[in-house]
């Protein structure tokens, strides 16, 4: 191959996957307008709404336990009720059997732990930046309707936003705004960092979802264990297909989406290939046994795939556990 088609090659693929926009999208979005943000927060509230309405709503309610129970009413006694909760009090004043009604006691706090860092820029279709934002819009509109409390953490190398969990429309929105004003850029990937924090300011039990790309595990154990111990902890780990399998498309420039290294790889060849995915397979299965050795669980989200899936399963797992 010449230098020539050797650069042809090799611009063609780096406009593939090349993590970064081009510096006009950089900068068109760095400088976006009130307006425009709010025009992306609409879009992006109708893009989840029939998400959350049709498939997460009742499996995120009943999969997450509330703080309690409490009394509601009274009501006259209907056939298949359980006679276990017959006020017998009332039953003798009315000379009629009447029933206890009780509601469940909601109000939990949930916090959404979410990576902007530069990763999530990348997409070799979708973005998982993206991808991100949209299951973190849908959780936050779920717990909105199950009365509960929505936090809001945003991270790179760095704790960059921090929302306390408030309840109501208006605070999920703010939150959903947080979401769509930051872009991913450049910077490194601290989860234990973003952890540690949200430790630190988390002092009620609640639900933590952590959504990341999990690019390295070293230093997670300990803070996993510390929120897992007070905490229901979920890891939502975004994904692009081309982060688990190269395509054998010759050579190929691949670069770091936080370090901006560059490295050339010859994708044609099998054992790089081979070499590639089964360091991917390591990474999944060393994260499924930190979270799990830390209380929590793991959910995978593929940026080629409608994410509400893998979530309702998980969803529906956990319900099936608690029976």
């Amino acid at each position: 191959m010449t230098g020539n088609e050797d650069g042809g090659v090799l611009s063609r693929f780096l406009s593939l996957i090349r993590p970064f926009p081009d510096e006009d999208e950089l900068e068109e979005e760095e400088h976006q307008t009130p307006a425009e943000i709010v025009r992306r927060v609409k879009r992006l509230e109708l893009r989840v709404r029939g998400k959350v309405t049709g498939l997460l709503q009742g499996a995120f309610h009943s999969s997450f336990k509330g703080r309690g129970i409490e009394f509601a009413e009274v009501r006259e006694y209907v056939p298949g009720d359980d006679v276990r909760t017959i006020d017998w009090n009332v039953t003798a004043r009315m000379n009629a059997p009447y029933v206890k009604e009780y509601i469940e006691e909601r109000n939990i706090d949930v916090h959404l732990v979410v990576d902007v860092s530069g990763s999530f820029a990348f997409g070799s279709g979708r973005e998982k930046g993206a991808a991100a934002r949209e299951i973190a819009a849908s959780l936050m509109f779920c717990a909105m309707r199950n009365n509960d409390r929505v936090g809001l953490i945003l991270f790179t190398d760095t704790v960059v936003t921090y929302l306390p969990p408030r309840g109501g429309r208006k605070h999920v929105l703010r939150c959903v705004r947080e979401l769509v004003a930051h872009r991913p850029r450049g910077a490194r990937t601290d989860v234990p960092g973003a952890l540690a924090f949200l430790a630190k300011v988390a002092k009620k039990r609640g639900i933590v979802f952590v959504i990341s790309d999990f690019p390295e595990q070293e230093g997670l154990v300990r803070p996993l264990r510390v929120l897992g111990s007070r905490h229901d902890l979920v890891a939502v780990r975004v994904r692009d297909p081309r982060e688990v399998e190269l395509p054998d498309a010759g050579l190929m420039e691949l670069e770091d989406a936080e370090t901006g290294e560059h490295m050339l790889v010859d994708t044609s060849d099998r054992e790089v290939r081979e070499a590639f995915s089964h360091i991917a397979d390591e990474e999944v299965q060393g994260l499924v046994s930190v979270v799990g050795r830390s209380n929590g669980q793991l959910v995978e989200v593929s940026t080629e795939e409608p994410f509400e899936e893998p979530l309702r399963k998980f969803f529906a797992r956990r319900e099936r556990r608690r029976h």
